[in-house]
């Protein structure tokens, strides 16, 4: 039990890491950036649980927009907090039998989350509706990039089924 409990917490804080390192820099594209963070903290709430998932999205971007671009830290925490909770529940809890599928739902439902808090924490941040909505379709690129992403590494390449046998000691 007490091996697991210390895999759980290292993996947690290396999906805390990898977010964070991921916030430091963007893909620059015409009129702004895509970050890949997006892809991280999907891939981490489809394999941990829901408390450990928000660890990695809220507290990982938090802490990655304080080092990095302090702005917008609290509309991070309370986004990428709750899109990490919402895809770890759809994959853990609300469709436990059948995870592929509640990771899809979850990831798709996680990133209108993560859409609609990043626009509305726009407007609320920066004043100004305009720049919110000039930026709407990097969020949904970064939505729709970072979730197909951490579907394919999880299910295509195989994390999943490294990360099980990891945990229970295979």
């Amino acid at each position: 039990m007490g091996s697991v409990r210390t895999k759980n917490i290292t993996i947690t804080a290396l999906f805390l890491a990898m977010n964070i390192a991921m916030s430091s820099f963007g893909i620059p594209v015409p009129g702004g950036h895509l970050y890949l963070c997006d892809a991280v903290i999907c891939l981490a709430a489809i394999l941990l649980n829901p408390m450990e998932a928000f660890v990695v999205g809220g507290i990982g971007s938090f802490l990655g927009d304080m080092i990095f671009y302090p702005l917008p830290m609290f509309v991070s925490l309370v986004t990428h907090g709750l899109q990490a909770v919402v895809i770890s529940l759809f994959s853990h809890k609300i469709m436990r039998e059948n995870q592929k599928a509640g990771a899809v739902i979850g990831v798709i439902l996680g990133g209108i989350i993560m859409v609609t808090g990043y626009t509305l924490g726009k407007i609320f941040v920066y004043s100004t509706y305009e720049y919110a909505m000039i930026k709407l379709p990097y969020e949904i690129a970064q939505a729709v990039l970072g979730g197909v992403i951490a579907l394919v590494l999880c299910y295509n390449f195989g994390i999943q089924k490294l990360y099980l046998k990891m945990m229970n000691g295979e």
